[in-house]
Protein backbone atom coordinates (compact mmCIF):
# COMPACT_ATOMS: atom_id res chain seq x y z
CA UNK A 1 0.00 0.00 0.00
CA UNK A 2 1.31 3.24 -0.60
CA UNK A 3 3.00 5.47 1.94
CA UNK A 4 0.36 8.28 1.88
CA UNK A 5 -2.25 6.17 2.88
CA UNK A 6 -0.32 5.08 6.15
CA UNK A 7 -2.70 6.84 8.22
CA UNK A 8 -5.77 5.38 6.58
CA UNK A 9 -4.85 2.04 6.64
CA UNK A 10 -3.55 2.37 10.72
CA UNK A 11 -6.80 3.71 11.62
CA UNK A 12 -8.89 1.04 9.49
CA UNK A 13 -6.48 -2.49 10.20
CA UNK A 14 -6.16 -0.91 13.68
CA UNK A 15 -9.61 -0.56 14.78
CA UNK A 16 -11.04 -3.62 13.15
CA UNK A 17 -8.92 -5.99 14.86
CA UNK A 18 -9.28 -3.82 18.19
CA UNK A 19 -13.01 -3.77 17.81
CA UNK A 20 -12.71 -7.75 17.22
CA UNK A 21 -11.02 -8.35 19.93
CA UNK A 22 -12.48 -6.25 21.88
CA UNK A 23 -15.58 -7.80 21.38
CA UNK A 24 -13.90 -11.16 22.21
CA UNK A 25 -12.44 -9.71 25.50
CA UNK A 26 -16.05 -8.47 27.02
CA UNK A 27 -17.89 -12.13 25.47
CA UNK A 28 -15.51 -13.89 28.20
CA UNK A 29 -15.45 -11.68 31.28
CA UNK A 30 -12.20 -9.25 30.55
CA UNK A 31 -12.04 -5.94 29.91
CA UNK A 32 -11.86 -5.04 26.39
CA UNK A 33 -8.27 -2.79 26.77
CA UNK A 34 -6.92 -6.13 26.67
CA UNK A 35 -7.96 -6.65 23.36
CA UNK A 36 -6.78 -3.53 22.07
CA UNK A 37 -3.52 -4.11 23.45
CA UNK A 38 -3.20 -7.30 21.64
CA UNK A 39 -4.56 -5.52 18.49
CA UNK A 40 -1.73 -3.02 19.00
CA UNK A 41 0.69 -5.89 19.51
CA UNK A 42 -0.52 -7.90 16.33
CA UNK A 43 -0.09 -4.87 13.82
CA UNK A 44 3.29 -4.03 15.65
CA UNK A 45 6.67 -4.46 13.93
CA UNK A 46 7.56 -7.25 16.50
CA UNK A 47 4.92 -9.61 14.75
CA UNK A 48 4.23 -10.81 11.28
CA UNK A 49 1.50 -9.56 8.73
CA UNK A 50 0.16 -5.83 8.66
CA UNK A 51 2.71 -3.31 10.30
CA UNK A 52 0.46 0.15 11.48
CA UNK A 53 2.85 3.37 11.17
CA UNK A 54 4.16 3.37 14.97
CA UNK A 55 4.82 6.98 14.81
CA UNK A 56 0.99 8.25 13.44
CA UNK A 57 -0.59 6.10 16.22
CA UNK A 58 1.88 7.25 19.07
CA UNK A 59 0.30 11.11 17.61
CA UNK A 60 -2.99 9.88 17.72
CA UNK A 61 -2.53 8.72 21.16
CA UNK A 62 -1.80 11.80 22.34
CA UNK A 63 -4.70 13.41 21.26
CA UNK A 64 -6.50 10.70 23.05
CA UNK A 65 -4.70 11.76 26.47
CA UNK A 66 -5.37 15.78 25.81
CA UNK A 67 -9.20 15.16 24.93
CA UNK A 68 -9.41 12.85 28.29
CA UNK A 69 -7.69 14.94 30.48
CA UNK A 70 -10.04 17.68 29.13
CA UNK A 71 -12.92 15.68 30.10
CA UNK A 72 -11.20 14.91 33.10
CA UNK A 73 -10.79 18.74 34.16
CA UNK A 74 -14.68 19.13 33.50
CA UNK A 75 -15.45 17.01 36.53
CA UNK A 76 -12.55 18.17 38.59
CA UNK A 77 -12.44 21.96 40.22
CA UNK A 78 -9.44 23.75 41.87
CA UNK A 79 -11.67 23.05 44.84
CA UNK A 80 -11.79 19.52 44.59
CA UNK A 81 -7.70 19.38 44.30
CA UNK A 82 -7.22 21.44 47.16
CA UNK A 83 -9.52 19.14 49.32
CA UNK A 84 -7.44 16.42 48.56
CA UNK A 85 -3.90 18.51 48.32
CA UNK A 86 -3.07 16.81 51.95
CA UNK A 87 -2.81 13.43 50.73
CA UNK A 88 -2.49 13.33 47.43
CA UNK A 89 0.98 15.81 47.69
CA UNK A 90 3.12 14.12 50.32
CA UNK A 91 1.44 10.85 48.99
CA UNK A 92 2.51 10.95 44.89
CA UNK A 93 5.85 12.35 45.70
CA UNK A 94 6.77 9.91 48.62
CA UNK A 95 5.35 7.37 46.09
CA UNK A 96 7.54 8.29 43.34
CA UNK A 97 10.28 8.78 45.29
CA UNK A 98 10.24 5.05 46.85
CA UNK A 99 9.70 3.52 43.59
CA UNK A 100 12.42 5.20 41.74
CA UNK A 101 14.43 3.96 44.46
CA UNK A 102 13.58 0.40 44.31
CA UNK A 103 13.87 0.34 40.16
CA UNK A 104 17.00 1.89 40.78
CA UNK A 105 18.41 -0.78 43.15
CA UNK A 106 16.79 -3.38 41.15
CA UNK A 107 18.89 -2.06 37.74
CA UNK A 108 21.89 -1.27 39.69
CA UNK A 109 21.78 -5.27 41.11
CA UNK A 110 21.68 -6.36 37.23
CA UNK A 111 24.79 -4.61 36.63
CA UNK A 112 23.34 -1.14 35.44
CA UNK A 113 25.58 2.11 36.34
CA UNK A 114 23.49 4.44 38.57
CA UNK A 115 23.03 7.00 36.20
CA UNK A 116 20.64 4.67 34.06
CA UNK A 117 19.27 3.04 36.94
CA UNK A 118 17.99 6.16 38.30
CA UNK A 119 16.41 6.97 34.97
CA UNK A 120 15.00 3.20 35.15
CA UNK A 121 13.67 3.77 38.68
CA UNK A 122 11.56 6.96 37.23
CA UNK A 123 10.60 5.51 34.16
CA UNK A 124 8.37 2.67 37.06
CA UNK A 125 7.58 5.76 39.35
CA UNK A 126 4.48 7.40 37.58
CA UNK A 127 1.55 5.80 36.84
CA UNK A 128 -0.71 6.10 33.67
CA UNK A 129 -3.55 9.19 33.43
CA UNK A 130 -5.57 6.99 30.81
CA UNK A 131 -5.38 3.87 32.93
CA UNK A 132 -6.55 5.40 36.06
CA UNK A 133 -9.37 7.29 34.48
CA UNK A 134 -10.73 4.20 32.53
CA UNK A 135 -10.83 2.44 35.73
CA UNK A 136 -12.37 4.90 37.98
CA UNK A 137 -14.86 5.44 34.99
CA UNK A 138 -15.88 1.58 34.66
CA UNK A 139 -16.24 1.40 37.92
CA UNK A 140 -18.73 5.05 38.60
CA UNK A 141 -16.13 6.02 41.14
CA UNK A 142 -14.49 8.68 39.16
CA UNK A 143 -16.28 11.93 41.54
CA UNK A 144 -16.36 9.86 44.47
CA UNK A 145 -13.86 11.04 47.41
CA UNK A 146 -11.94 7.99 46.76
CA UNK A 147 -11.76 8.74 42.28
CA UNK A 148 -10.89 12.13 44.20
CA UNK A 149 -7.82 11.33 45.68
CA UNK A 150 -6.82 9.18 43.13
CA UNK A 151 -7.13 11.48 40.65
CA UNK A 152 -5.36 14.35 42.73
CA UNK A 153 -2.44 12.15 43.20
CA UNK A 154 -1.86 11.78 39.46
CA UNK A 155 -1.91 15.42 38.45
CA UNK A 156 0.48 15.69 41.46
CA UNK A 157 2.36 12.76 39.55
CA UNK A 158 1.92 14.97 36.42
CA UNK A 159 3.27 18.08 37.47
CA UNK A 160 6.58 16.15 39.65
CA UNK A 161 6.82 14.03 35.85
CA UNK A 162 6.94 17.51 34.36
CA UNK A 163 9.73 18.94 35.92
CA UNK A 164 11.75 15.16 35.80
CA UNK A 165 11.05 15.85 31.77
CA UNK A 166 12.37 19.47 32.00
CA UNK A 167 15.70 18.88 34.22
CA UNK A 168 16.78 15.61 32.70
CA UNK A 169 18.78 17.13 29.67
CA UNK A 170 20.86 19.72 31.81
CA UNK A 171 21.56 16.94 34.12
CA UNK A 172 21.83 14.16 31.59
CA UNK A 173 26.11 14.35 31.99
CA UNK A 174 26.00 14.07 35.70
CA UNK A 175 24.28 10.39 35.20
CA UNK A 176 26.69 9.25 32.92
CA UNK A 177 25.36 10.50 29.27
CA UNK A 178 28.59 10.81 26.65
CA UNK A 179 26.45 13.31 25.16
CA UNK A 180 27.29 17.10 25.70
CA UNK A 181 24.71 19.38 26.51
CA UNK A 182 24.83 23.18 26.39
CA UNK A 183 22.22 23.36 28.78
CA UNK A 184 24.01 21.66 31.66
CA UNK A 185 26.21 24.74 32.11
CA UNK A 186 23.45 26.44 33.44
CA UNK A 187 23.29 26.29 37.77
CA UNK A 188 20.58 23.97 38.81
CA UNK A 189 18.95 26.42 40.93
CA UNK A 190 18.49 28.76 37.87
CA UNK A 191 17.77 25.27 36.06
CA UNK A 192 14.74 24.90 38.25
CA UNK A 193 13.70 28.30 39.31
CA UNK A 194 12.66 28.70 35.64
CA UNK A 195 11.03 25.23 35.29
CA UNK A 196 8.94 25.97 38.53
CA UNK A 197 8.32 29.47 36.80
CA UNK A 198 7.11 27.83 33.46
CA UNK A 199 4.77 25.39 35.04
CA UNK A 200 3.42 28.05 38.16
CA UNK A 201 2.73 30.41 35.39
CA UNK A 202 0.93 28.61 32.95
CA UNK A 203 -1.43 27.49 36.12
CA UNK A 204 -1.58 31.10 37.50
CA UNK A 205 -2.74 32.44 33.46
CA UNK A 206 -5.32 29.56 33.49
CA UNK A 207 -6.41 30.39 36.36
CA UNK A 208 -6.58 34.18 36.43
CA UNK A 209 -7.15 34.85 32.26
CA UNK A 210 -8.65 31.58 31.33
CA UNK A 211 -11.23 31.25 33.81
CA UNK A 212 -12.65 34.14 32.54
CA UNK A 213 -11.87 34.17 28.53
CA UNK A 214 -12.43 30.35 27.95
CA UNK A 215 -16.48 30.24 29.52
CA UNK A 216 -17.05 33.84 27.78
CA UNK A 217 -15.70 32.44 24.35
CA UNK A 218 -17.69 29.00 24.25
CA UNK A 219 -20.87 31.12 25.47
CA UNK A 220 -20.60 33.70 22.32
CA UNK A 221 -20.36 30.01 20.24
CA UNK A 222 -23.05 28.53 21.81
CA UNK A 223 -25.13 31.67 20.73
CA UNK A 224 -25.00 30.88 17.25
CA UNK A 225 -26.77 27.83 17.46
CA UNK A 226 -24.09 25.59 15.50
CA UNK A 227 -23.48 22.35 16.60
CA UNK A 228 -20.54 21.87 14.27
CA UNK A 229 -18.84 25.32 15.34
CA UNK A 230 -19.57 24.35 19.19
CA UNK A 231 -17.80 20.32 19.22
CA UNK A 232 -14.62 22.76 16.82
CA UNK A 233 -14.57 25.12 19.80
CA UNK A 234 -14.29 22.05 22.22
CA UNK A 235 -11.45 20.89 20.38
CA UNK A 236 -9.64 24.24 19.88
CA UNK A 237 -9.67 24.81 23.63
CA UNK A 238 -8.85 21.09 24.32
CA UNK A 239 -5.65 20.27 21.99
CA UNK A 240 -5.02 24.04 21.07
CA UNK A 241 -4.46 25.13 24.78
CA UNK A 242 -2.11 21.72 25.24
CA UNK A 243 -0.25 22.39 22.33
CA UNK A 244 0.23 26.02 23.01
CA UNK A 245 1.33 25.16 26.95
CA UNK A 246 3.78 22.59 26.10
CA UNK A 247 5.38 24.76 23.23
CA UNK A 248 5.22 28.30 25.32
CA UNK A 249 5.43 27.10 28.79
CA UNK A 250 7.24 23.65 28.55
CA UNK A 251 4.50 22.01 30.45
CA UNK A 252 2.88 18.34 28.95
CA UNK A 253 0.33 17.95 27.17
CA UNK A 254 -1.80 16.06 29.35
CA UNK A 255 -1.37 19.40 32.27
CA UNK A 256 -2.58 21.70 29.70
CA UNK A 257 -5.63 19.65 28.76
CA UNK A 258 -6.46 19.27 32.14
CA UNK A 259 -6.49 22.70 32.73
CA UNK A 260 -8.03 24.06 29.99
CA UNK A 261 -11.17 21.57 30.79
CA UNK A 262 -11.25 22.51 34.41
CA UNK A 263 -11.32 26.14 33.57
CA UNK A 264 -14.14 25.96 31.36
CA UNK A 265 -15.81 23.85 34.26
CA UNK A 266 -17.07 27.53 34.93
CA UNK A 267 -19.30 27.58 31.82
CA UNK A 268 -22.93 26.75 31.88
CA UNK A 269 -22.34 24.78 28.98
CA UNK A 270 -19.98 22.89 30.39
CA UNK A 271 -21.82 19.32 30.41
CA UNK A 272 -22.74 19.73 26.73
CA UNK A 273 -19.08 19.80 25.89
CA UNK A 274 -18.00 17.04 27.79
CA UNK A 275 -20.72 15.17 25.51
CA UNK A 276 -19.93 16.43 22.67
CA UNK A 277 -16.18 15.57 22.99
CA UNK A 278 -17.46 11.76 24.83
CA UNK A 279 -17.29 10.03 21.41
CA UNK A 280 -13.86 11.70 20.09
CA UNK A 281 -12.46 10.66 23.58
CA UNK A 282 -13.63 7.03 23.46
CA UNK A 283 -12.07 6.76 20.09
CA UNK A 284 -9.00 8.28 20.73
CA UNK A 285 -8.39 6.36 24.08
CA UNK A 286 -8.81 3.17 22.00
CA UNK A 287 -5.65 4.55 19.63
CA UNK A 288 -3.91 5.20 22.55
CA UNK A 289 -3.85 1.33 24.14
CA UNK A 290 -3.12 0.39 20.37
CA UNK A 291 -0.21 2.34 20.29
CA UNK A 292 1.29 1.64 23.21
CA UNK A 293 0.95 -2.53 21.78
CA UNK A 294 2.76 -1.62 18.77
CA UNK A 295 5.93 -0.64 21.11
CA UNK A 296 5.87 -3.70 22.33
CA UNK A 297 8.90 -6.12 21.56
CA UNK A 298 7.35 -10.13 22.69
CA UNK A 299 10.90 -11.20 22.63
CA UNK A 300 11.70 -9.53 25.96
CA UNK A 301 8.97 -12.00 27.57
CA UNK A 302 10.74 -15.50 26.61
CA UNK A 303 14.61 -13.39 27.03
CA UNK A 304 14.14 -11.98 30.04
CA UNK A 305 11.50 -13.43 31.99
CA UNK A 306 13.09 -13.03 35.72
CA UNK A 307 13.28 -9.33 34.31
CA UNK A 308 9.96 -8.16 33.51
CA UNK A 309 8.53 -10.37 36.43
CA UNK A 310 11.22 -8.12 38.82
CA UNK A 311 9.53 -4.93 36.93
CA UNK A 312 5.75 -5.73 37.39
CA UNK A 313 6.49 -6.63 40.99
CA UNK A 314 7.96 -3.10 41.41
CA UNK A 315 4.86 -1.61 39.75
CA UNK A 316 2.46 -3.95 41.17
CA UNK A 317 2.94 -4.88 44.42
CA UNK A 318 5.56 -2.06 45.32
CA UNK A 319 4.35 0.91 44.00
CA UNK A 320 0.65 -0.37 45.57
CA UNK A 321 1.66 -1.38 48.92
CA UNK A 322 3.58 2.33 48.87
CA UNK A 323 0.24 3.84 48.05
CA UNK A 324 -1.50 1.50 50.56
CA UNK A 325 0.98 2.29 53.40
CA UNK A 326 0.77 6.33 52.91
CA UNK A 327 -2.82 6.10 52.02
CA UNK A 328 -3.50 4.38 55.88
CA UNK A 329 -0.95 6.73 57.06
CA UNK A 330 -3.13 9.78 56.38
CA UNK A 331 -5.99 8.20 58.56
CA UNK A 332 -8.33 7.03 55.64
CA UNK A 333 -10.35 4.38 55.25
CA UNK A 334 -9.24 0.69 54.65
CA UNK A 335 -11.52 0.70 51.19
CA UNK A 336 -9.68 4.22 50.24
CA UNK A 337 -6.20 2.82 50.59
CA UNK A 338 -7.33 -0.46 48.57
CA UNK A 339 -8.83 1.36 45.99
CA UNK A 340 -6.31 4.10 45.62
CA UNK A 341 -3.68 1.23 45.39
CA UNK A 342 -5.45 -0.95 42.87
CA UNK A 343 -5.50 2.85 40.60
CA UNK A 344 -1.59 3.40 40.79
CA UNK A 345 -0.37 0.17 40.15
CA UNK A 346 0.26 0.51 36.98
CA UNK A 347 2.75 2.85 34.37
CA UNK A 348 1.87 4.23 31.34
CA UNK A 349 2.52 7.21 28.78
CA UNK A 350 4.98 9.60 30.95
CA UNK A 351 6.67 6.69 31.57
CA UNK A 352 6.97 5.99 27.55
CA UNK A 353 7.89 9.51 27.16
CA UNK A 354 10.82 9.46 30.21
CA UNK A 355 12.19 6.23 28.68
CA UNK A 356 12.18 7.70 24.92
CA UNK A 357 14.28 11.07 26.43
CA UNK A 358 16.26 8.33 28.18
CA UNK A 359 17.29 6.77 25.45
CA UNK A 360 17.78 9.96 22.96
CA UNK A 361 20.67 11.02 25.97
CA UNK A 362 22.05 7.93 25.67
CA UNK A 363 20.95 7.28 29.67
CA UNK A 364 19.02 4.53 29.35
CA UNK A 365 19.63 1.24 27.40
CA UNK A 366 17.42 -0.17 24.81
CA UNK A 367 16.95 -3.19 27.39
CA UNK A 368 15.18 -0.84 29.84
CA UNK A 369 12.85 0.82 27.45
CA UNK A 370 11.95 -3.01 26.30
CA UNK A 371 11.27 -3.83 30.15
CA UNK A 372 9.64 -0.38 30.48
CA UNK A 373 7.30 -1.45 27.46
CA UNK A 374 6.84 -4.98 29.11
CA UNK A 375 6.02 -3.84 32.77
CA UNK A 376 3.49 -1.15 30.80
CA UNK A 377 1.35 -3.72 28.92
CA UNK A 378 1.08 -6.03 31.54
CA UNK A 379 0.29 -3.82 33.97
CA UNK A 380 -2.33 -2.13 32.34
CA UNK A 381 -3.96 -5.52 31.19
CA UNK A 382 -3.80 -6.53 35.15
CA UNK A 383 -5.15 -3.53 36.25
CA UNK A 384 -8.92 -3.79 36.27
CA UNK A 385 -8.16 -7.15 37.88
CA UNK A 386 -6.51 -5.09 40.54
CA UNK A 387 -9.97 -2.85 41.25
CA UNK A 388 -11.85 -6.33 41.10
CA UNK A 389 -9.79 -7.58 43.83
CA UNK A 390 -10.39 -4.71 46.39
CA UNK A 391 -13.63 -5.90 47.78
CA UNK A 392 -11.97 -9.47 48.63
CA UNK A 393 -9.06 -7.85 49.44
CA UNK A 394 -10.44 -5.76 51.63
CA UNK A 395 -12.11 -9.38 53.79
CA UNK A 396 -8.88 -11.19 53.46
CA UNK A 397 -7.18 -8.18 55.42
CA UNK A 398 -9.85 -7.96 57.82
CA UNK A 399 -10.13 -11.56 58.70
CA UNK A 400 -6.32 -11.71 58.91
CA UNK A 401 -5.37 -8.46 60.53
CA UNK A 402 -6.15 -7.62 64.06
CA UNK A 403 -5.30 -3.44 63.06
CA UNK A 404 -7.25 -3.68 59.93
CA UNK A 405 -10.44 -4.91 62.01
CA UNK A 406 -9.47 -2.13 64.96
CA UNK A 407 -9.25 0.51 62.17
CA UNK A 408 -12.37 -0.72 60.68
CA UNK A 409 -14.61 -1.07 64.03
CA UNK A 410 -13.02 2.68 64.65
CA UNK A 411 -15.69 4.71 63.88
CA UNK A 412 -15.24 8.35 62.27
CA UNK A 413 -16.57 10.91 64.88
CA UNK A 414 -17.57 12.84 61.61
CA UNK A 415 -19.25 9.63 60.36
CA UNK A 416 -21.69 9.90 63.33
CA UNK A 417 -24.36 12.54 63.87
CA UNK A 418 -23.57 14.61 67.24
CA UNK A 419 -25.64 14.03 70.24
CA UNK A 420 -25.83 17.60 70.76
CA UNK A 421 -27.99 17.99 67.56
CA UNK A 422 -31.95 17.91 69.16
CA UNK A 423 -34.50 15.43 67.99
CA UNK A 424 -36.59 18.35 66.82
CA UNK A 425 -34.33 19.39 64.45
CA UNK A 426 -34.20 15.89 62.87
CA UNK A 427 -37.67 15.15 62.04
CA UNK A 428 -38.76 16.70 58.63
CA UNK A 429 -35.99 17.85 57.34
CA UNK A 430 -34.01 18.15 54.70
CA UNK A 431 -31.21 15.72 53.54
CA UNK A 432 -28.47 16.97 51.22
CA UNK A 433 -26.29 14.74 49.54
CA UNK A 434 -22.96 16.37 47.76
CA UNK A 435 -21.44 19.95 48.80
CA UNK A 436 -19.68 21.01 45.58
CA UNK A 437 -20.57 24.34 43.50
CA UNK A 438 -24.60 23.81 43.28
CA UNK A 439 -24.36 22.36 46.81
CA UNK A 440 -23.22 25.12 48.27
CA UNK A 441 -25.45 27.62 46.90
CA UNK A 442 -28.27 25.16 47.62
CA UNK A 443 -27.45 24.73 51.33
CA UNK A 444 -26.98 28.62 51.83
CA UNK A 445 -30.60 29.16 50.25
CA UNK A 446 -32.20 26.54 52.76
CA UNK A 447 -30.93 27.95 55.28
CA UNK A 448 -32.06 31.41 54.58
CA UNK A 449 -35.01 30.50 54.55
CA UNK A 450 -34.71 28.55 58.24
CA UNK A 451 -34.90 24.92 57.01
CA UNK A 452 -33.36 22.04 59.22
CA UNK A 453 -31.09 20.59 56.75
CA UNK A 454 -28.13 17.64 57.23
CA UNK A 455 -25.46 17.31 54.55
CA UNK A 456 -23.91 14.28 53.41
CA UNK A 457 -20.31 14.40 51.67
CA UNK A 458 -17.63 11.95 51.67
CA UNK A 459 -14.83 14.80 51.41
CA UNK A 460 -13.60 14.42 55.12
CA UNK A 461 -12.21 18.30 55.06
CA UNK A 462 -15.68 19.37 53.63
CA UNK A 463 -17.71 17.80 56.91
CA UNK A 464 -14.96 19.61 59.35
CA UNK A 465 -15.26 22.69 57.58
CA UNK A 466 -19.73 22.05 57.85
CA UNK A 467 -18.92 21.21 61.57
CA UNK A 468 -17.16 24.26 62.50
CA UNK A 469 -20.29 26.38 60.94
CA UNK A 470 -22.29 24.22 63.08
CA UNK A 471 -24.39 22.92 59.83
CA UNK A 472 -25.50 19.13 60.51
CA UNK A 473 -23.64 17.36 58.50
CA UNK A 474 -21.97 13.49 58.20
CA UNK A 475 -19.24 12.13 56.64
CA UNK A 476 -19.65 9.37 54.16
CA UNK A 477 -20.51 7.43 51.06
CA UNK A 478 -24.60 8.42 50.58
CA UNK A 479 -24.61 4.78 49.10
CA UNK A 480 -24.17 3.09 52.40
CA UNK A 481 -27.35 2.84 54.35
CA UNK A 482 -25.24 3.48 57.75
CA UNK A 483 -24.22 6.90 56.48
CA UNK A 484 -28.17 7.72 55.38
CA UNK A 485 -29.20 6.42 58.63
CA UNK A 486 -27.38 8.66 60.47
CA UNK A 487 -28.63 11.71 58.75
CA UNK A 488 -31.77 10.18 59.89
CA UNK A 489 -33.19 9.50 56.77
CA UNK A 490 -36.46 7.36 58.38
CA UNK A 491 -37.41 10.93 59.40
CA UNK A 492 -36.23 13.62 56.30
CA UNK A 493 -39.17 15.05 54.18
CA UNK A 494 -37.06 15.72 51.02
CA UNK A 495 -33.88 14.19 49.79
CA UNK A 496 -31.47 16.49 47.71
CA UNK A 497 -29.01 15.51 45.09
CA UNK A 498 -26.25 18.02 44.30
CA UNK A 499 -24.28 15.72 42.32
CA UNK A 500 -24.24 15.60 38.60
CA UNK A 501 -23.86 11.61 38.15
CA UNK A 502 -26.91 9.44 37.27
CA UNK A 503 -25.86 6.46 38.00
CA UNK A 504 -24.52 7.27 41.58
CA UNK A 505 -27.88 9.46 42.20
CA UNK A 506 -29.72 6.58 41.19
CA UNK A 507 -27.98 4.29 43.60
CA UNK A 508 -28.39 6.68 46.44
CA UNK A 509 -32.42 7.39 45.96
CA UNK A 510 -32.74 3.32 46.06
CA UNK A 511 -30.94 3.18 49.02
CA UNK A 512 -32.80 5.71 50.67
CA UNK A 513 -36.31 4.43 49.30
CA UNK A 514 -35.30 1.44 50.74
CA UNK A 515 -35.26 3.04 54.78
CA UNK A 516 -37.93 5.42 53.82
CA UNK A 517 -39.96 4.22 51.15
CA UNK A 518 -42.66 7.85 50.96
CA UNK A 519 -39.41 10.07 50.52
CA UNK A 520 -39.65 12.34 48.37
CA UNK A 521 -36.41 13.20 46.00
CA UNK A 522 -34.54 16.35 43.77
CA UNK A 523 -32.07 15.75 41.55
CA UNK A 524 -30.18 17.01 38.50
CA UNK A 525 -30.39 15.50 34.97
CA UNK A 526 -28.31 15.80 32.10
CA UNK A 527 -30.97 16.48 30.31
CA UNK A 528 -34.84 17.07 29.59
CA UNK A 529 -35.21 13.52 27.98
CA UNK A 530 -33.41 12.52 31.25
CA UNK A 531 -35.50 14.20 33.52
CA UNK A 532 -38.59 12.91 32.31
CA UNK A 533 -37.41 9.20 32.10
CA UNK A 534 -36.40 9.60 35.64
CA UNK A 535 -40.00 11.20 37.17
CA UNK A 536 -41.92 8.78 34.88
CA UNK A 537 -39.93 5.71 36.30
CA UNK A 538 -40.70 7.33 39.85
CA UNK A 539 -37.01 7.49 40.85
CA UNK A 540 -36.74 12.16 41.73
CA UNK A 541 -37.72 15.01 39.99
CA UNK A 542 -35.37 16.15 38.08
CA UNK A 543 -33.90 19.29 36.65
CA UNK A 544 -31.80 20.20 33.96
CA UNK A 545 -27.86 21.50 35.22
CA UNK A 546 -28.10 25.14 34.03
CA UNK A 547 -27.16 28.40 35.99
CA UNK A 548 -30.43 28.39 37.74
CA UNK A 549 -30.52 24.77 38.77
CA UNK A 550 -29.43 25.49 42.52
CA UNK A 551 -32.07 28.04 42.86
CA UNK A 552 -34.99 25.76 40.74
CA UNK A 553 -34.34 22.48 43.40
CA UNK A 554 -34.83 24.94 46.48
CA UNK A 555 -37.85 26.69 45.04
CA UNK A 556 -39.14 22.73 44.67
CA UNK A 557 -38.28 21.75 48.26
CA UNK A 558 -39.93 24.93 49.96
CA UNK A 559 -43.06 24.56 47.49
CA UNK A 560 -42.94 20.66 49.21
CA UNK A 561 -42.68 21.97 52.56
CA UNK A 562 -45.61 24.83 52.24
CA UNK A 563 -42.74 27.10 53.37
CA UNK A 564 -42.92 29.51 50.45
CA UNK A 565 -45.56 31.96 51.60
CA UNK A 566 -43.97 31.92 55.25
CA UNK A 567 -40.57 32.29 53.70
CA UNK A 568 -42.16 35.53 52.05
CA UNK A 569 -44.29 36.70 55.24
CA UNK A 570 -40.97 36.28 57.25
CA UNK A 571 -39.43 38.81 54.97
CA UNK A 572 -41.65 41.28 54.73
CA UNK A 573 -42.20 41.28 58.68
CA UNK A 574 -37.95 42.08 58.71
CA UNK A 575 -38.66 44.47 56.11
CA UNK A 576 -41.44 45.93 58.36
CA UNK A 577 -39.43 45.95 61.38
CA UNK A 578 -36.51 47.55 59.34
CA UNK A 579 -38.19 50.40 58.45
CA UNK A 580 -39.85 51.14 62.22
CA UNK A 581 -36.27 51.32 63.54
CA UNK A 582 -34.76 53.19 60.43
CA UNK A 583 -38.74 55.93 61.30
CA UNK A 584 -37.52 55.41 65.25
CA UNK A 585 -33.93 56.57 64.40
CA UNK A 586 -35.43 59.72 62.30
Amino acid sequence: MSHSFSLISTLAIGFAIAWALGFLMERIKVPALVGYLLAGIIISPATPGFVGDVNIASELSEIGVMLLMFGVGLHFSMTDLIRVKNIAVPGAILQMGLATCLGAVLAHFWGWPWGQSIVFGMCLSCASTVVLLKGLESRGILESGDGQIAVGWLVVEDIMTVLILVLLPPLASLLGSPLQNTEASLPLWQIVGITLAQVFGFIILMLVVGKRLLPWLLRQVAKTGSRELFTLSVLVFAIGIAYGAAQIFHVSFALGAFFSGMVMRESRYSHRAAMESLPLRDAFSVIFFVGVGMMFDPNVLYEQPLHVLAVLAIIILGKGLVAFGLVLLFRYTLHTALTVAAALSQIGEFSFILAALGLQLKILPQEGMSLVLAGAIISIALNPFAFATVGPARDFIKKRWGFARRMDARIDPMALMPDSVGSDILHGHVVLVGYGEKGKIILEELLQRHLSVVVVDDHHSVIEELRERNVNSIYGDATDPAVLIQAHIHEAAILVLAIENEILCRKIVETAKILRPTIETVMPAENEEDAKALKADGVAQAFVPDELLAQAIVQFTMSRFGKESEDQKIREEEAEERKAVERGAL
